[in-house]
């Protein structure tokens, strides 16, 4: 990683661990990136590269991925389950 970095005159992220900028989830978004985007193949241009991750953001990383937040639904079963009719109790 810090090879990559210094081929493209980039300085990675730097933080002490347990500081407020230590952020495990961020981790795991950016090397889901890396693996799924970024490691996939060369690409000729920045706004090439820029659709590649807007692409994966939205059609696997939002859509497919489970969130704690919506009791470890993806969005769309969430909405889907927004959307079932509800029956009322008599």
């Amino acid at each position: 990683m810090a090879r990559e970095l210094r081929r493209h005159d980039m300085v990675g992220s730097m933080g002490r661990v347990g500081a407020a900028g230590d952020n495990a989830a961020m981790e795991s978004f950016w090397s889901l990136l890396q693996t799924n985007v970024l490691n996939q193949q060369r690409w000729t241009t920045r706004q090439e590269l820029r659709l590649a991750i807007v692409v994966w953001i939205e059609r696997k990383y939002h859509r497919q991925r489970a969130q704690d937040t919506l009791g470890g639904l993806t969005p769309i079963e969430f909405e889907a389950k927004l959307a079932e009719p509800h029956t009322l109790a008599a």
